[in-house]
């Protein structure tokens, strides 16, 4: 059996985060009615003109400058010329032969720790068409102008990704960024986020690469992962009965979890790409760049190692850490208010985490506060409260009972530390257990852990286990 190659290329289709179109003053506001924010320019009707926005290119400009690109001091928008019936013009405006940004570079984090650089060979800026609806209409289709002209800067990476999981991590880390960024919401489902995959297959250790088929809009991860692995397997089947793969544009049905053809692959002579004579060409001053990379934030790259070196963070939590602004803001709030950043990386990580992937929401609709977080690991700290007693307070707290110090009180949840009240339960657990005592006195360490738990047991999770595994210690060591 041959060994097959996979060659993955990943253009990404990011909705900037403008009040306005592109080219036009119409809003560019999610749920509006059908039709009711396509203005003249974006129908394209006679007489009107397009006027850049301004906005555009520096969120554009912010992207390049993150990826470590070059920014083009002179870049053109051309005419992409095609039918369709949700693009009114006749023509999609985008760049081609000189876009805004080439060259970048984005570095992932494969399963196994390691990185890989991932090429990034252009990002251009362009307008959005219109929506086909063919639910509902009886064999017609129904068209939404709403999205037309709606700013987007396309993504091209490399065909450097040699498997499915790869360009999951790549795309993962484009959307990181770009929300960090604040250039886009990043919202799949609302479609301010797609990508369509470039797929091949070649023998392993040959140079040219296989004919390629392109997976069109995909709006989710596990989606892109899927539709690669299924396409992978249909061109390597097809390959091995003798058959060709033929380039074209395949759509993922992920009901069915297959691709299936839409149609054959244009060129870019079949758009007759010409400059935009209506536009004139975008130039950028050094002065200006630099005062937009004056703006740029802290990046996900930078704020990982800052969150090892400073609070000390093993690798891979501060990876899982920086993977959203949101998530990275939201933690350092914790430890801002609590001094305690291992305990609020353990917590953000853990329960916090394990509880929004259950409820599946954002961390930004957490009903638990970075502020109420910090509360719980402060009576931690203060050994008000055990970590297990804990875990009873958060959920409490995640169901709306308040927060730490109202539910430790209400529930009497205090630990116990009184050193009397725990030596006599002490002193109870081993007159209890002879046998285990014996075992421990003969070298057996891990039946402490044993004692520590009947401890515990006996006062109903409240005792201090640092306490009492210093006392049994003390007393058994007798």
């Amino acid at each position: 059996m041959m060994e097959w190659e996979t060659v993955i290329g990943l253009e990404i289709h990011t909705q900037l985060a403008t009040q306005s179109k592109i080219f036009s003053g119409a809003p560019t506001a999610y749920g509006a009615p059908p039709n009711s924010q396509a203005c003249a320019v974006d129908l394209g009707l006679p007489g009107v003109l397009p006027v850049l926005n301004k906005e555009v290119v520096n969120m554009a400009i912010k992207f390049g400058l993150a990826i470590e690109a070059q920014i083009a001091p002179r870049s053109i928008f051309a005419r992409k010329n095609y039918f369709y019936p949700d693009l009114p013009k006749g023509y999609q405006i985008s760049q081609y032969e000189l876009p805004i940004v080439e060259q970048g570079k984005l570095a992932i984090r494969l399963e196994d720790g390691s990185e890989k650089i991932i090429g990034v060979t252009r990002a251009h800026l362009e307008e959005d068409a219109g929506k086909s609806l063919h639910e509902d209409y009886h064999g017609m289709t129904g068209i939404d102008l709403n999205r037309a002209g709606t700013p987007l800067l396309e993504i091209v990476s490399e065909p450097d990704m040699r498997s499915a999981e790869e360009a999951v991590a790549y795309m993962k880390k484009i959307h990181a960024l770009v929300r960090y960024l604040g250039i886009s919401d990043g919202n799949m489902q609302e479609g301010s986020f797609r990508c369509d995959a470039n797929v091949s297959v070649r023998p392993r250790g040959q140079i040219e690469f296989g004919t390629r088929s392109e997976l069109k809009n995909i709006n989710s991860f596990r989606f892109v992962e899927r539709a690669i692995n299924f396409e992978v397997e249909r061109q390597i089947d097809l390959l091995e009965a003798g058959g060709e793969v033929i380039q074209e544009t395949r759509l993922y049905d992920a009901d069915r979890d297959e691709t299936r053809s839409m149609r054959s692959k244009e060129e870019a002579m079949d758009y007759r790409y010409f400059p935009d004579p209506d536009l004139l060409p975008v130039e950028i001053t050094s002065e200006h760049i630099e005062s937009i990379r004056a703006t740029l934030p802290e990046l996900p790259e930078a704020k990982k190692d800052r969150f090892i070196s400073d609070y000390g963070l093993k690798a891979e939590d501060a990876v899982i850490l920086t993977a959203s602004r949101e998530m990275a803001d939201y933690f350092e709030a914790v430890v801002e208010s609590s001094g305690e950043a291992k305990l609020a990386a353990n917590w953000v990580i853990g329960e916090l985490a394990g509880y929004l992937n259950r409820e599946d929401i954002a961390i930004g609709d957490s009903p638990i506060t970075a502020g109420m977080l910090a509360g719980v690991i402060k009576r931690i700290s203060d050994n008000t409260i055990s970590g297990k007693i804990a875990k009873d307070v958060f959920d409490a707290m995640w169901n709306g009972e308040g927060d730490a110090d109202t539910i430790i009180e209400q529930k009497g949840l205090k630990q116990i530390t009184d050193t009397g009240e725990l030596e006599a339960i002490v002193d109870k657990v081993i007159a209890d257990n002879p046998e285990q005592v014996e075992q421990f006195r003969a070298g057996k360490e891990k039946v402490l852990g044993f004692f520590v738990g009947q401890c515990m047991k006996a006062t109903g999770g409240k005792g201090n286990p640092a306490q009492l595994n210093q006392m049994l210690r003390d007393k058994l060591g007798k």
